[in-house]
């Protein structure tokens, strides 16, 4: 089985074998199951099948477990017996132990080398669902990012964010003649959230050095495919962060790389655990993005593999995308349960020798019902599999072999020191800085004037013959109350009420003679 992945056997007995077709291995899949029924077993030796076939994986640890990818199994094992006779029931003849290539990798920086992406690379779609924003929330953060742009100031990390908002909150009046209202209390909201976010330690997840995908798409000396785990289990504390990045690390890679095709092997496989984090109360937009992405990144050769407890936990659209199927048991105590069992069935190609609804309901441990893509991408017959045993250690390393790992690993240095250049904080606090002493040296020299020019300057407080606008004449202070009362005469005697009564007079006058 050069050309597959050796995952168990099906049939009568078990003995015949059951391989996933490297050839198809993009086309997607899914690993579904209750609790304790196998699930992280699965996922252990898929990994192990890729790598061993030179394709790099990526993949997230959540309960901690897969660790173990890094250390070859032991005879020692409680469990060496059990496995061996699995090996030997499923025709695994050449079953042996042997560890994997792996490169640990960690948000926080403390059980793998630091990941981190830059607030930029992350975009506002995606960091708005992240924050939970409303949309016209959403539609302030597309401005600043559509700012730092033009401005050619870069958004690197959550400090430069913060700061280019408050730049578009001090600037509120003019930007919203051009881009719509910008609201101040939207600002206030969303700098509300991102102060949340950073609590929750989302500062670790910005920044530089930047994740290189290069990184992630490795094969060691031997031509395995090098395995990188990201330590999930402190980080699922913050699931919307988890998802996101996720999100992020699956959109970066249909951006970036080229398109191949239908390779003989996919450059690498990405499995998503906890599938059902990022489809919760996930936007349409989101949901829409995801979707695009499983069926375009096919081409770019990628295969992703979601991992979920229920089929029903992945959007119809989406989870008509996967091809390849390990379904573990489901429990079905209430209606909804037979229900969702009901249709995961409805899903796969019949097998005559058994109704695929009771195998899902009573396959046991480190058993799966299977489906995986045949000759020409069409679905395999459904089949009862005994999965393989792994061959790397079944369960987590110890602190200290972590550790140990993590100091000899070629990764080492190149991501574990953060780097803070020049961006959007330090741009604008210049900014700041310069209208600070550019008004500090204008009111120094408003100071520096004769006492008499700087009130004038100041108030304009004198209509003095400075006021080269004004056509009136200054009244003189020394004026008489007698002047004063002449004047008001004089300006009766030349209304209409004067203009009558100097008639009348003159009327009476020349009447009299």
């Amino acid at each position: 089985m050069s050309d597959s992945i050796f995952i168990g056997g099906g049939g009568v007995d078990y003995a015949e074998k059951q391989g996933l077709t490297l050839k198809y291995a993009n086309r997607h899949g899914l690993v579904a199951g209750a609790t304790g029924t196998g699930k992280t077993v699965t996922l252990q030796i898929l990994a192990e099948g890729f790598s061993n076939a030179g394709v790099p994986v990526f993949l997230s640890d959540v309960k901690g477990d897969l660790s173990g990818l890094a250390k070859s199994g032991t005879e020692t094992h409680k469990l060496h017996g059990p496995f061996t006779e699995r090996a030997e029931k499923i025709g695994f003849s050449d079953y042996t132990y042997h560890a994997c290539p792996v490169t640990f990798w960690d948000m926080f920086g403390q059980q793998g080398h630091p990941v981190r992406t830059t607030v930029s690379e992350m975009g506002p779609l995606l960091l708005a669902q992240l924050l939970e924003l409303t949309e016209a929330q959403e539609g302030i953060l597309n401005i600043a990012f559509r700012l730092a742009d033009e401005e050619g100031m870069p958004l690197l990390d959550l400090k430069d964010l913060q700061a280019l908002l408050v730049w578009v909150g001090e600037n509120a009046k003019d930007l919203s003649l051009r881009y719509g209202n910008v609201s101040t209390q939207s600002i206030g909201a969303i700098q509300r959230r991102l102060l949340v976010l950073e609590n929750q330690g989302a500062s670790q997840l910005f920044g530089e050095p930047a994740l290189e995908l290069s990184d992630l798409m490795r094969t060691d000396a031997s031509g395995k495919g090098v395995v990188n785990i990201l330590a999930a289990d402190k980080l699922m504390a913050s699931p919307k962060l988890y998802a996101t990045f996720l999100l992020w690390l699956l959109s970066e890679l249909f951006e970036e790389l080229p398109e191949v095709g239908d390779p003989d092997k996919p450059k690498l496989v990405f499995f998503f655990d906890e599938a059902h984090l990022l489809f919760e109360d996930a936007p349409k937009a989101l949901v829409d993005k995801v979707e695009q992405v499983a069926r375009l990144i096919r081409s770019k050769g990628v295969g992703v593999y979601f991992i979920t407890q229920n089929p029903a936990d992945v959007p119809e659209d989406i989870l008509g995308q996967l091809g390849n199927r390990f379904q573990h048991a489901l429990r079905a105590f209430t209606a909804k349960d037979r229900k969702e069992l009901r249709m995961a069935a409805e899903t796969y190609r019949e097998n005559p020798r058994f109704e695929t609804e009771e195998a899902i309901r009573e396959v046991g441990v480190g058993e799966a019902v299977t489906s995986m893509l045949q000759k020409k991408g069409v679905p395999g017959i459904v089949e009862r599999t005994l999965i393989r045993p792994p061959s790397s250690q079944l369960g987590p390393m110890t602190d200290a072999e972590r550790q140990a790992y993590l100091q000899a690993s070629d990764m080492s240095g190149k991501y574990d020191e953060t780097l803070d250049r020049k961006s959007a904080f330090e741009m604008l606090k210049e900014r700041a800085d310069k209208a600070a002493k550019e008004a500090a040296d204008a009111e120094e020299k408003a100071e520096e004037l004769e006492p008499v020019l700087r009130d004038f300057n100041a108030g304009r407080r004198y209509t003095g013959t400075r006021v080269a606008r004004s056509t009136s004449k200054p009244a003189r202070r020394g004026a008489s109350f007698g002047e004063a009362m002449t004047k008001m005469v004089v300006k009766e005697l030349t209304g209409t009420t004067g203009r009558r009564m100097v008639r009348g007079i003159l009327g009476g006058l020349f009447k009299g003679r």
